[in-house]
């Protein structure tokens, strides 16, 4: 394919990506097939002479979206929102025709830069305090990683790192084993399975913190498990504290939980995921209150934020803490500029040395949809959850089980968890919609999460009918 075959084919995808995601909604949101449906599709080996283009092409109706999920369409209310949106996805087109691997400044001056400002706008439009912001001469910032998943090891790592030297400084007579066998992370036991997986390939010890009626963490549930350990020869070092949890989106107590973790020596990062996006509103920036405290924070701009995966942002108070926990100099890496103090290499901040021109999305959202355009978008989501748990509410067969704030209603029929794991198997068997469920305390609930760009109240609408309507034909047969 040369240049000119690629203006021709580069307009035809472009067509056909508007023309599916304008129509999204008349497709089935979940595919109709089974576990290896695809491999009998295609040959054996890949083929040893080139092939056209429309050969390629035609197979993508025919072999790849029978076998789509299609977590754009607006009947698609499972896990959280994945964002996207036509200027994203024009940037990320920019960032692979570059094609840059922008691991250090001189790798690609403009993909470091943009990002470092980038995450300073970001950080400005949630009110992030300054020490978080790299400005002209801060010693925090941001930086772009693939998932929140990255972020939490991220900071784990380097809590880990800077506690080790600090317990070394004090007890020299202890090894790096010594103290690594002693090392204990906290969670609350809502927390995401990222921090539980954080730690194990971080080889640490870690542990839940219970949660209270709300599913949140306070500070004496928190102070209560240092307390044992600490008395058991322990070594608090780490705690992820999470503002809108996976299961209901409950938020832990910053305000009582970041001065513990002050005092006590330990690493706070705060997991804000699905729900960071929304404190771009004043009237959810207060959920936010206590980061302060923290040590490094993390929200998906591509859950909510109409920017399409990969870009997480996560930022530090102290940059230093990472890039001293994973700096390495090798020759090849090196250039001359990186002495200056002008200059950040983002390959001492994540896992991959390798990194894309991720921050061009950010920079064409944020100026094409501008502050006011993804309020909007956000505070629509938040009215239409609220649209459906007024439904639920006016039927008796059903109950609101968590507290509804911002773009999820978590809910089930009243009875067994039998009868509720029935409804949505005929919510899966229909699939006029897609939702999952999940577990609070002992109940097996429902979640329904306002995901699409395109989603209306029309939509929420059909939803309701359509579970009620299940709903009922299950109860006549339950009964």
């Amino acid at each position: 394919m040369d240049a000119a075959e690629f203006r021709k084919r580069g307009k035809e995808m472009v067509e056909y990506i508007a023309d599916y995601l304008e129509k999204i909604e008349k497709r089935q949101v979940f595919p109709d097939v089974e576990p290896g449906y695809l491999r009998p599709l295609l040959p054996d080996c890949a083929p040893q002479d080139p092939e056209s283009f429309e050969d390629v092409f035609k197979d993508i109706e025919k072999i790849i979206m029978p076998g789509v999920t299609h977590w754009h369409s607006p009947y698609f209310f499972a896990y959280f929102p994945a964002a996207s949106s036509f200027p994203a996805l024009l940037a990320d087109m920019l960032c692979g025709g570059i094609g840059c691997v922008g691991f250090s400044w001189a790798a690609s001056p403009a993909c470091t830069e943009l990002e470092t400002v980038m995450l300073d706008w970001l950080g400005k439009m949630i009110n992030l305090p300054e020490e978080f912001l790299a400005g002209k001469d801060g010693q925090g910032g941001g930086v772009i990683q693939g998932s929140a998943s990255e972020a939490t090891l991220i900071s784990l790592l380097a809590a880990r790192t800077k506690t080790i030297r600090r317990v070394q400084s004090e007890k020299p007579e202890l090894t790096e084993a010594d103290i690594m066998g002693r090392l204990v992370a906290y969670a609350s036991d809502q927390a995401h399975s990222s921090v539980e997986r954080a730690a194990l390939i971080g080889g640490v010890k870690i542990k839940s913190v219970s949660s209270d009626d709300a599913f949140s963490v306070c500070g004496s549930a928190l102070k209560k498990v240092l307390d044992e350990d600490k008395a058991s020869g322990l070594i608090p070092f780490f705690f992820c504290a999470t503002l809108g949890t996976t299961p209901c989106c409950s938020f832990d107590k910053l305000l009582e939980l970041g001065p513990i973790c002050n005092k006590e020596n330990i690493w706070m990062h705060i997991d804000a995921a699905y729900a960071g996006s929304a404190f771009i509103c004043p009237e959810f920036r207060h959920l936010l209150n206590g980061v302060e405290f923290a040590d490094s924070f993390n929200f998906n701009p591509h859950k909510w934020l109409l920017v399409n995966f990969d870009c997480s942002a996560m930022w530090v108070k102290k940059r230093s803490d990472l890039t001293g926990a994973f700096k390495l100099e090798p020759l090849y890496l090196q250039h001359h500029h990186q002495e200056s103090g002008l200059v950040t290499d983002y390959r001492h901040w994540q896992i991959p040395l390798g990194r894309r021109f991720r921050s061009l999305k950010l920079w064409f959202v944020l100026r094409m949809y501008g502050v006011t355009g993804l309020q909007e978008h956000i505070r629509k989501h938040v009215r239409l959850s609220h649209q459906f748990e007024h439904l639920i509410l006016q039927d008796e067969r059903f109950e609101v089980c968590a507290k509804v704030v911002l773009g999820l209603v978590c809910f089930r029929l009243k009875g067994s968890n039998e009868l509720n794991k029935a409804l949505l198997k005929s919510i899966d068997e229909a699939k006029k919609i897609h939702l999952v469920p999940c577990h609070l305390r002992e109940k097996f609930v429902l979640r329904f999460a306002i995901c699409s760009r395109t989603v209306e109240s029309t939509h929420i609408k059909f939803a309701w009918q359509h579970i009620s309507q299940l709903a009922t034909d299950l109860l006549k047969t339950w009964e």
